[in-house]
């Protein structure tokens, strides 16, 4: 009878470890999934993020930089009320404005971190400007930028030197 218990027990264990196993495995494939860019866009790419000592930040996935406003901008700046941002085909010089933002505390220019051509326009801006002060590096994105000069990117700061940056201001 005991032999019988202990095989019973060792089959539930197999299952249970075996469910287990499954589990994650669908737990981390459904990750990396999600990692994984739709297969419109071919092998896997980097996304790198690079910063403006004006508080741009510009996120590069090939040649498109994603571009708005830093997390430590929108603090600086208060409640957001307005954004103002540019047509899609419009094209901008590397340190040149391209809309602005308007807060209950100030108005101020956003400048491009890169020249480029502007592919899209995040309009959901302009009946939730406030997005930016929950999402700002997330969902609240201003423009993508078709990147024409990818040398320019070397002149940006990475997530390091931002932070340093941002320190040294705050002080």
């Amino acid at each position: 009878p005991n032999s019988t218990i202990t095989m019973a027990s060792a089959s539930i264990m197999l299952a249970n470890a075996t469910k287990r196993s499954m589990f994650q495995a669908l737990r981390s494939s459904s990750r990396l999934s999600s990692a994984v860019p739709s297969p419109s866009f071919g092998s896997a790419r980097f996304v790198t993020t690079y910063y403006t000592p004006a508080h741009e930040y510009c996120k590069v996935d090939g040649n498109v930089a994603t571009v708005g406003i830093t997390d430590f901008a929108q603090a600086a700046l208060g409640d957001i009320v307005f954004v103002d941002l540019p047509e899609p085909d419009d094209e901008f010089e590397a340190k040149e404005s391209f809309g602005s933002v308007e807060s209950v505390k100030a108005a101020s220019d956003v400048y491009a971190p890169v020249s480029g051509k502007v592919l899209e326009v995040n309009e959901t801006l302009t009946d939730e400007p406030a997005l930016v002060n929950t999402s700002a590096e997330d969902e609240a994105w201003f423009i993508k930028l078709e990147i024409s000069d990818e040398s320019e990117l070397s002149g940006l700061m990475g997530a390091d030197a931002y932070k340093e940056h941002c320190e040294k201001e705050a002080h």
